[in-house]
């Protein structure tokens, strides 16, 4: 066994959605940043070895962006088939070549050292490299969904609901117990042109008729079967082995059921169990104690607060914690308006002063954590808790004394939308005059549209707008945020019928598009060209002096119009999206091997190989 030891400014434990959103902001922000995660794949219940849909905010145009925008339009460039491989590998890239961020992956984080009230390292266990990892660091952010440093650190945490009296919330139950929703396995189907026969394993579960799947069933493609669920009257920590076997059984006996019993098993005929999990996706463990505990009513009250770092929209979503032992309706859907504010202060921990989280285990009572659980949810919440923690280190502080207004304006700086929060155009633009018709929405400060009301600078492909100054000034870079579609979810599949349809980058965005600017003399020059942009948020560097900036769009993905939220000349340039690297020729790696390692095997084998292994 071996023993290594790291030095960072923010470590990050756990890489589902949030984890990966955290640590990106993190590193983007300019903190040196670890990302540890227990499985070989990024993604968590998003990931290949789960996956589960990435749902959020209810609303056309209430999709979260960000991070999570950026990453869901690589994934429609790249996989148009919506391959779960090369998902995976769009996750893995986003970490591997992101600067200053380092990944830890096959990684268990097994302990941790304390200095007084803080956390001073973590020990974690890599599997495949039989290492011990030990990781000190300034900041701590645990998106491991079950809360891996409450039981190593004397976090205050919660599990279970909530007494209906304690927080007033009318969806609890009368009695706290520690039941929590269960854990559930997907399946996945592939339709085929040709019979596909099924024999289940003896050892699955026998379901014989519909009474079994009350309000459940709905045929063989319209869901992604999260209803096979089970565990919540159990612990879905220390109970999770059996609660997987468990799953596995069942999963097989509802296909068994599909394909060999159910009255509409002819539907069923041409289709193949594609995929069965062995890693059930959890919606509820522990919950972190911070300065505020969000509840039930405070989502119904829209979450106005003025230390909004994120916000959720989707409805509360409470799972029997009996899950699919239970005969009546698996969830109820209680009401929550979309959207809802999520305080900075359900993002660190009330008693241990450098720890944040993000995710499933923030600050929340049960009744609001079935609307906060969700992953385009978890994912700002982890942008929010990244950023919060690479400012922390910038301006030397403790989470609790950040400064909110500048942890707000970072954020939306970097594409995050927070509901009642205007992203105010800088010093350059508020002193230019603005040309193009209607050009006075790139500085309303709202960079999406909402319910009739249109926020997007647009005109025909081909047509500009521009900034005008009276004396040459100094422009750094640009900010560009154009129309990627927020009625798209943009979701990976969860059933793979014969004829599917492709996805592909929103026909609204912007593909290709020129920067110009003119300088004293009245004279224009090109001093940016895109061809191919498949991004909603993009950061161009300039260094010019100029008296105008023009911008025009020469095409798009597809529509007609091109549309821009926003274009933003800047004084100041951190580029904190980086291109991924070109991939070299694999000449140039051999190149680099030592002769010694390329030398031909040593006098007769090569002879024995002509012949075989065991000769001729």
């Amino acid at each position: 066994m071996y023993e290594v030891n790291h030095e960072f400014d923010v470590c990050v434990i756990g890489g589902g959605m949030s984890g990966i959103c955290a640590a990106i902001a993190a590193a983007r922000n300019g903190a040196r940043t670890a990302l540890v995660h227990d499985r070989p794949v990024f993604g968590g219940n998003a990931s290949s070895e789960i996956r589960m849909w990435i749902c959020g905010a209810h609303g056309k145009h209430n999709k979260e962006t960000g991070i999570l925008e950026e990453i869901q339009l690589e994934n429609l460039y790249l996989n148009p088939a919506r391959n779960y491989s090369v998902w995976d590998a769009v996750l893995w890239s986003k970490i591997r070549f992101q600067p200053n961020l380092t990944p830890f992956l096959n990684c268990s984080c097994a302990d941790a050292t304390m200095d007084g009230e803080r956390i001073v390292s973590v020990r974690a266990w890599q599997l495949t490299s039989q290492t011990w990892h030990t990781i000190t660091a300034k900041q701590f952010i645990d998106c491991s969904g079950d809360s891996i440093l409450a039981e190593l650190t004397p976090a205050e945490y919660r599990v279970g609901r909530e007494a209906r009296a304690e927080f007033d919330e009318d969806i609890e139950p009368l009695e706290a117990d520690h039941k929590t929703m269960g854990n559930s396995l997907l399946i996945q189907l592939r339709r085929t042109d040709e019979p596909q026969p099924f024999t289940a394993p003896r050892w699955a579960y026998k379901f014989n008729g519909e009474a079994d799947f009350s309000y459940r069933m709905s045929g063989v493609s319209g869901h992604n079967f999260w209803w096979i669920e089970l565990g919540g009257i159990n612990d879905t920590i220390r109970d999770s082995e059996a609660i997987r076997d468990e799953l596995v059984r069942v999963g097989y006996g509802v296909w068994d059921y599909l394909k060999n019993k159910a009255d509409e098993r002819e539907k069923a005929t041409n289709w193949a169990l594609e995929w069965l999990g062995s890693l059930p996706g959890k919606r509820e463990s522990r919950r972190y104690v911070g300065d505020y505990i969000l509840t039930q009513n405070d989502i119904r009250a829209e979450g106005k607060f003025d230390d909004i770092v994120a916000y959720g929209g989707w409805s509360m979503d409470d799972h029997h914690p009996a899950g699919l032992l239970y005969p009546g309706r698996p969830t109820i859907f209680h009401p929550a308006p979309s959207p809802y504010g999520i305080p900075y202060r359900s993002l660190y921990s009330k008693n241990v002063p450098n720890l944040l989280f993000a995710g499933r285990n923030i600050s929340v009572t049960h009744a609001a954590l079935s609307s906060t659980r969700v992953m385009a949810t978890c994912a700002v919440i982890g942008q929010a808790a990244g950023t919060a923690a690479a400012l922390c280190i910038s301006e030397n502080c403790n989470p609790r004394l950040l400064d909110i207004a500048l942890l707000q304006e970072t954020l939306m700086d970097d594409d995050c939308w927070l509901p009642g929060k205007l992203k105010l155009p800088g010093a350059l633009a508020c002193a230019a005059t603005l040309c193009g018709d209607p050009a006075k929405r790139l500085l309303d400060g709202m960079e999406r549209d909402r319910e009739d009301e249109a926020h997007a600078w647009e005109a025909p492909v081909g047509e500009s707008v521009s900034y005008h100054w009276a004396t040459p000034q100094t422009i750094a870079g640009a900010r560009l945020v154009f129309d990627s579609d927020l009625s798209n979810t943009k979701r990976m599949a969860h059933v793979y019928p014969q004829s599917a349809d492709r996805c592909a980058v929103p026909d609204s965005l912007v593909r290709a598009f020129r920067l110009e600017a003119e300088d004293e003399s009245g004279t224009w020059r090109e001093v940016y060209t895109e061809e191919n942009n498949y991004q909603r948020l993009v950061l161009v560097p300039l260094d010019i002096q100029a008296t105008a900036l023009r911008l025009t769009c020469t095409e798009t993905w597809g529509d007609a119009l091109a549309r821009v939220f926003a274009f933003e000349p800047l004084a100041t340039f951190v580029d904190k999206i980086p291109a991924l690297p070109e991939g070299p020729a694999f000449a140039e790696v051999r190149a680099l091997v030592s002769p010694d390692d390329l030398a031909a095997p040593d006098s007769g084998l090569e002879e024995s190989a002509k012949h075989g292994a065991h000769g001729a």
